[in-house]
């Protein structure tokens, strides 16, 4: 990522999460604790475990050599244990990396990325959704109009739309939650996924090693079975695509000609270089742009499961940038769904005003003159009357009531007509989107007017 686009696509502290330090830390915490797995089980002296540990910093790396140097082998884990190899002492430094392949500090150093960077992921989600929430439940009676192909369809409530997105955002967050901490799994193999260098014990090597990471224990190497990284890149994507709904959505809303919500904040945000009077949503445009990145960096990391034999050759390579760049995109697309949701300025009187006079209720007349005309000749008179009303400009109110007279009073016209009333179960789908973000571990939001690290083996 380079500093100057950081700004959008590196937000808030997903940046720190997925950087090269962060990989760098992520691969010496996972030759550290192969050492202190073998101290466990005897297989080398605690003292040595310890020096290595000890050595396995940051500050001990010259990481520009490991750069350098990871093109002679092809990943970085090759000059990386060379450098831990000579800061310790050569007794130690028999036991470096022991048992282990490159790809098993790699892959595990991913799983440990991942679960860093998707604790930054699952905290501004979760944010999100606490300003959603908020939302459902102060707009539970704020009347809009429900869009279907662009175009206004029936009255919805703006507290639905927010449901909406908060049962979304909130299912895609939990299932990536249930990865991390469920099926993130170390990886140990060794050079042909059987660890044969490590004798019996191996499993046992495994185990321990899981367990000093927090990461979950696989029932076997998984060098070439790569159902877990597509797993996470579908969890990512899910989250991206959850916000992007919702980002998407409100810049459609804050629209000029539409203006039922914007975004509100300094004078220089949302600014244009070239245009004094704009204010754009640039929270929730940067969150589309993050959110839009992801199914093709998702789509990278499921094109390359087909993998050869027992180690891939090309293929686990390629897995590192498009993972790296998915985990800082989708956390970068929720913290800018955050930054907007706390900007966001809601307008209800231009929601009302912006519904066509009585055009959404058509529907509802039509229902209501089935039982006496049959459905088809009530929807084609119905349809007949709102045309008349568009083309010639004239209130739907008075076209109707002329073509049911004797039917239907004005009055009855009017209330057929009058969108607070034909709002279906909005209220209680609302309630329930609520209840279940309450029952997650949600903070409970109520309307003022309204009451209503253990190791775990995994397959």
């Amino acid at each position: 990522m380079t500093e100057l686009f950081a700004g959008i696509f590196a937000r808030g502290d997903i940046g720190t999460a997925t950087d090269d330090d962060a990989w760098l830390r992520a691969l010496l915490d996972a030759e550290a604790a192969l050492a202190r797995a073998h101290a466990r089980l005897g297989t080398i002296p605690p003292e040595h475990a310890e020096e290595i540990t000890h050595s396995c910093v940051p500050e001990n790396i010259d990481t520009a050599e490991v750069s350098r140097s990871a093109a002679d082998s092809g990943n970085p884990v090759v000059p990386l244990v060379g450098q831990i190899t000579r800061s310790v002492g050569e007794a130690a430094g028999r036991h470096v990396h022991l048992g282990a392949t490159s790809q098993d500090i790699m892959d595990t150093a991913a799983m440990l990325v991942a679960r860093r960077a998707g604790t930054v992921i699952r905290a501004v989600a979760d944010e999100a959704c606490e300003s959603l929430a908020t939302l459902a439940v102060d707009h539970r009676d704020t009347v809009m109009a429900g869009r279907t192909l662009l175009q206004q369809a029936l009255p919805t409530t703006f507290g639905l739309a927010a449901a909406g997105w908060l049962d979304q955002l909130a299912d895609a967050t939990n299932r990536l939650a249930e990865f991390l901490d469920q099926r993130a799994a170390a990886q140990l193999g060794g050079a042909a996924g059987t660890l044969a260098s490590l004798g019996q014990v191996g499993p046992r090597v495994t185990t321990a090693f899981a367990s000093e990471l927090g990461l979950a224990e696989p029932r076997l190497p998984w060098h070439t079975a790569r159902g877990r990284v597509a797993e996470l890149a579908g969890a990512l994507a899910q989250v991206s695509g959850a916000v992007g709904k919702t980002a998407g959505d409100i810049v459609l809303l804050a629209q000029t000609e539409v203006g039922e919500v914007r975004e509100h904040g300094g004078r220089d945000r949302g600014g244009s270089s070239t245009l004094p009077h704009k204010r754009n949503p640039v929270a929730a445009v940067s969150a589309v742009a993050c959110a839009e990145q992801a199914p093709d960096l998702a789509g990278s990391l499921l094109g390359v499961q087909i993998q050869q034999h027992q180690r891939a050759a090309g293929q686990w390579q390629a897995e590192w940038l498009p993972l790296t760049r998915l985990l800082r995109t989708t956390g970068s697309a929720a913290a800018w769904l955050g930054t907007s949701l706390e900007r966001l300025n809601v307008d209800p009187e231009r929601m009302r005003a912006n519904m066509l006079d009585g055009f959404p209720l058509a529907e509802r007349v039509t229902t209501d003159l089935v039982g006496e005309l049959g459905r088809l000749p009530a929807h084609e008179l119905v349809r007949s009357a709102c045309a008349e009303a568009s083309d010639q400009g004239r209130d739907l109110t008075d076209v109707l009531t002329e073509r049911l007279e004797g039917r239907r009073s004005r009055e009855e016209v009017s209330a057929l007509l009058d969108p607070t009333s034909y709002l279906g179960s909005a209220g209680e789908f609302i309630d329930r989107a609520v209840e279940k973000h309450h029952a997650s571990g949600g903070a409970e939001v109520r309307h003022p007017t309204h009451r209503s690290t253990e190791t775990r083996r995994t397959g």
